[in-house]
C-alpha cells in the first residue's frame, strides 16, 4: 500500500499517537436499509466493492465501534469508521540494516524501544532510514527464505515522534493491526510516559480536558481548545514524581492519543516540556537572571538536546492470546542524565540556603 496525502501529512508532522482513521460517517436519518459494503463503495473514490469487503473482513470497517459482516444493513444514525490500511508490502519499503531494540516478539507482535532522532515511517523528506526500513530487514534476515517482494504484511497502529523515545508495538498480521487498532480505538491501550516539564507543577496529580487540533495561525503546530469546538478530544492524566523547583518530573497516562498531545496538552496549563523547541520549553520558563543559573541550563539543554519525553510503559491485549501484556522500558541517559543534574543541583542550593 502507498502512502496517501493524509498519511504524508501526519508523517511530515512527526506526528505522535495517532488512531489512523481513514474516514468516518454518522448514516442519515432517511437512509434506506443498505449492504454497507455496497454503501461505502458509494462514497469512497476509487473504492471497489473486493476492496472494501477485504476491509471489512480484516475489521478495518466498524460500525457503532463494533465489526461487522459485508452484509450488514446499514441503520440511520449508525457512525460507521474506516480505517486506514497501515500495513506495509515488502516492494514498497527499501530494507536497510540498522540497530533495532527489540523488547518482545512473537508471530503477531513486535515491541520496539525506539530510540531518539528515528523517524517512523517513510514519507516526503523521509524516504528510507526510518524505523520501518529497519525492520523490513529485520524480518529479512529472520526468515532467509522471504525476499523484500514475498514479505508478510506489518503495520503501525500508532507512532511516537521522531524526538520522543521509548516504546512502540507493531502488528505483524492484518489481524493484529485490526486488534490493536480498535483498542487504540476504544482507549483500552495503557500507555504511560515520563517527561520533565518546566515549572513547580501545582497539583500533586490531575488531568487534563482539553481539544487538540492545529493551531490557528500556525499550521505546522497543535494547539488546546478548552471549549472543545476545534479538534478532536484529548484526555490526558498527569502525576508528580520530583519536583525540583524549576523542574517537575511527571507521569503522564494517555486516556486518547492525539498529534502532540501530551506537548500540547502541558504547555496549556503553563508548563511546557523541558527543551521542546516547537512549543516554549527550549528557553529558561522558571527560575533566576544569574549567569550561573542560564549557564546550567544551557547545559542541561546540551545533554539533551530534544524535549524531554519517553514512552515508558505499553499494556495491551494481546491480538491472539487475549491475555493482558504490558511492556516496560528504561529512562534513556539523555533524559536520565538531566534529571540527575536537576537533582543535584536543587540539593545543592538547599544545602547552601542552610
Amino acid at each position: 500500500m502507498s502512502l496517501n496525502e493524509q498519511d504524508l501529512e501526519f508523517e511530515q508532522d512527526d506526528s505522535a499517537e495517532v488512531l489512523y482513521e481513514r474516514m468516518s460517517w454518522v448514516v442519515d436519518k432517511g437512509q434506506e436499509p443498505m449492504r454497507i459494503d455496497k454503501w461505502l463503495v458509494g462514497r469512497i473514490e476509487n473504492a471497489s466493492r473486493n476492496k472494501v469487503q477485504i476491509a471489512i473482513d480484516n475489521a478495518r470497517v466498524l460500525v457503532n465501534g463494533k465489526q461487522v459482516s459485508a452484509n450488514h444493513k446499514i441503520k440511520p444514525g449508525e457512525e460507521i469508521i474506516v480505517y486506514s490500511d497501515k500495513e506495509v508490502h515488502g516492494e514498497e519499503i527499501v530494507p536497510e540494516p540498522m540497530p533495532l531494540n527489540i523488547v518482545f516478539e512473537d508471530d503477531d507482535i513486535l515491541i520496539i524501544h525506539k530510540r531518539v532522532g528515528l523517524v517512523v515511517h517513510p514519507a516526503s523528506g523521509n524516504p528510507n532510514g526510518t524505523l520501518i526500513n529497519g525492520v523490513a530487514h529485520y524480518l529479512l534476515q529472520q526468515n532467509k527464505d522471504l525476499t523484500a517482494e514475498t514479505l508478510p504484511r506489518f503495520g503501525l497502529v500508532h507512532r511516537i515522534d521522531k524526538n520522543t523515545s521509548g516504546l512502540m508495538v507493531l502488528a505483524k498480521t492484518p489481524k493484529a493491526a485490526s486488534s490493536l487498532a480498535k483498542q487504540f480505538f476504544d482507549h483500552s491501550i495503557h500507555r504511560q510516559y515520563v517527561a520533565l516539564v518546566w515549572g513547580d507543577v501545582a497539583e500533586d496529580e490531575g488531568t487534563i480536558e482539553a481539544h487538540v487540533g492545529r493551531h490557528q495561525r500556525f499550521r505546522k503546530i497543535f494547539d488546546a481548545y478548552p471549549d472543545g469546538e476545534i479538534g478532536k478530544e484529548a484526555i490526558t492524566h498527569y502525576k508528580v514524581l520530583e519536583r525540583f523547583g524549576y523542574v517537575t518530573l511527571i507521569q503522564c497516562e494517555l486516556e486518547t492519543g492525539r498529534t502532540h498531545q501530551i506537548r500540547v496538552h502541558m504547555k496549556s496549563i503553563g508548563h511546557p516540556l523541558f527543551n521542546d523547541e516547537l512549543y516554549g520549553g527550549d528557553r529558561i520558563v522558571k527560575g533566576t537572571v544569574f549567569t550561573k543559573y542560564k549557564q546550567f541550563v544551557e547545559n542541561c539543554f546540551a545533554l539533551c538536546p530534544r524535549h524531554a519525553l519517553h514512552a515508558k510503559t505499553l499494556g495491551f491485549i494481546h491480538p491472539t492470546t487475549g491475555k493482558k501484556v504490558e511492556f516496560n522500558s528504561e529512562i534513556p541517559e539523555d533524559m536520565s542524565s538531566v534529571i540527575e543534574k536537576w537533582r543535584k543541583y536543587v540539593k545543592f542550593k538547599s544545602i547552601n540556603n542552610d
